[in-house]
């Protein structure tokens, strides 16, 4: 598979066939309906095609005149007549959104073709997601802003720097849960004073008007989030705010989720203590706490800071770590390049048996739903590249089964109706599609055999817990939930909003 970054086409030319992906991606999967090998979008009676393929592309308008193609800036006009027509409601700047994310694109392209790739390939398959997220209309936006605010923290182009940090006075001091972790980035502060590191791109956007201490020794390597750093050094990954929106959230971390970290980091504590003995256990990076300075009445919102486990004490030794969706999209060193069919379902099978059961366990038995998504999940590779465990990590995205605990309420409870939609989402359509996918397209004649033996470990799991019913639905529905990240982003939904639309079962349609 040759990479993103290749010498031909020109960045500019690569990132408009991205950006015309994406928005294939969410038209078809949201708005428009198959007919006669085409595409129609009902509201307005337009019919589009498109070559098909893992990433649809060369789009083309049905005329009396015959097909016509599409080229980026038309699509997003006939995207917007669509969605105006078929909700009643405008967006102006969704458009100027999608060009913004085309030009990030291609920015990242050039930027990266003279930057120096990390040599850790962990860091390596953080650094991979140029093109984004696959089903999302600006994957690559940032905020409007031109590069050179954001262009020296980007991961796509292989960003590292190092931390300011600041001293906090005692009555500014916001900090909940154990943050201890942030005291190893630099020598002791002044007495009366606590260590804070900030990203420095949210210093240049908001300023801060507290003591400066200097810098970490350690580089920090900017993750696939942006707002998510690793410093390799200490061992340690730190969650900031950024008040940047990217894809549909501006990424501040927000005081109604800061609150209820130890409570989630509780729950997924003992989540996989009563695994079935068969299951391969898990290991959770843990977000323990934060710490903030409250300025201007914010609460600790625009500095705070979560320290998040590194690696120490939860990989298994003799393994390398290795983002999911670094894999799904491509990087030098992915272990899928090269195997041959009879290794690349060994890989898959592995990888299953890894990440399935113990998210359908943490539902299932504990009522906690995991965020499980490609930029969630990773996965520890022996020598020969082979998934040998899995890694879950982010709490801020965990929800919690209402009916399983009547004692909580809160942002992040919700019904078991909308965890079970939400988990499969997560779980079936965003990852293991996707990594399917990967397997799929470097070996096409495996995809019924894939998805017949992700069938076989969801049927196994059923098993273990008593054959559920929303297992026994999953496995017999046609249809399973895809979030509607176009429609979202169109009528302005709140960032954290989850609606779905039907998309084909992929563990019913290829039953063996």
């Amino acid at each position: 598979m040759a990479p993103i970054d290749g010498l031909d086409p020109s960045p500019g030319e690569r990132a408009d066939a991205l950006a015309v992906t994406a928005l294939l991606n969410c038209l078809t999967r949201e708005v428009a309906r198959p007919v006669d090998g085409a595409w129609l979008l009902p509201a307005t009676g337009r019919v589009l095609r498109a070559r098909a393929g893992r990433f649809p592309s060369g789009p083309e308008l049905r005329t009396p005149d015959g097909w016509r193609p599409l080229p980026l800036a038309e699509l997003v006009a006939v995207t917007a007549d669509e969605l105006r027509a078929a909700t009643g409601a405008g967006n102006d700047g969704l458009a100027a959104e999608i060009v913004h994310s085309r030009d990030v694109t291609a920015a990242l392209l050039a930027a990266r073709r003279a930057a120096t790739p990390p040599a850790d390939p962990f860091l390596r398959s953080e650094q991979a997601l140029v093109a984004g997220h696959r089903y999302h209309p600006a994957p690559k936006a940032r905020g409007g802003r031109g590069p050179e605010d954001w262009l020296p923290y980007a991961p796509e182009a292989h960003a590292r720097f190092r931390l300011p940090l600041y001293g906090v006075p005692a009555e500014l001091l916001v900090e909940e849960g154990d943050a201890g972790a942030l005291d190893r980035l630099g020598p002791p502060p002044p007495d009366g004073l606590r260590l804070l590191p900030a990203h420095p791109w949210q210093v240049e956007l908001l300023g801060v008007p507290l003591r400066r201490l200097g810098e970490t020794a350690a580089v920090a390597w900017p993750t696939s989030s942006v707002r998510t750093v690793y410093l390799p050094e200490a061992d340690l990954f730190c969650k900031f705010s950024l008040d940047v929106r990217i894809t549909n959230d501006v990424r501040r971390l927000w005081l109604h989720d800061l609150r209820w970290l130890g409570v989630v980091d509780d729950l997924l504590a003992a989540a996989f203590d009563d695994l079935p003995g068969h299951a391969p256990r898990p290991a959770v990076l843990r977000d323990r706490g934060y710490r903030s300075a409250a300025l201007d009445g914010d609460g600790g919102e625009a500095l705070a800071v979560i320290p998040r486990d590194g690696f120490g004490g939860h990989l298994r030794p003799g393994l390398t770590p290795l983002l999911a969706a670094g894999i799904s999209e491509g990087f030098p060193g992915n272990p899928l390049d090269g195997l041959d069919e009879d290794a690349a379902l060994l890989w898959w099978g592995r990888y299953l048996e890894h990440v399935v059961p113990p998210v359908l366990h943490a539902y299932l038995r504990h009522g906690v739903v995991l965020e499980c998504h490609l930029q969630n999940v990773l996965v520890g590779v022996d020598e020969r590249g082979g998934p040998a465990q899995a890694l879950f990590r982010d709490h801020e995205g965990v929800k919690i089964v209402a009916e399983r605990h009547p004692g909580l309420s809160g942002t992040p409870v919700v019904s078991a109706a909308y965890g079970w939609e939400r988990l499969v989402y997560c779980l079936v359509v965003n990852n293991l599609t996707e990594i399917a996918g990967a397997v799929a397209e470097r070996h096409p004649g495996l995809r019924a055999e894939l998805w017949a033996r992700a069938r076989t470990v969801f049927a196994s799991c059923a098993k273990d817990h008593d054959d559920p019913e929303e297992l026994r639905a999953l496995l017999s529905d046609a249809c399973v939930p895809a979030k509607t990240n176009l429609l979202l982003r169109w009528v302005g939904a709140d960032g954290a909003a989850m609606r779905t639309v039907p998309v084909p079962n992929p563990l019913r349609l290829f039953t063996p």
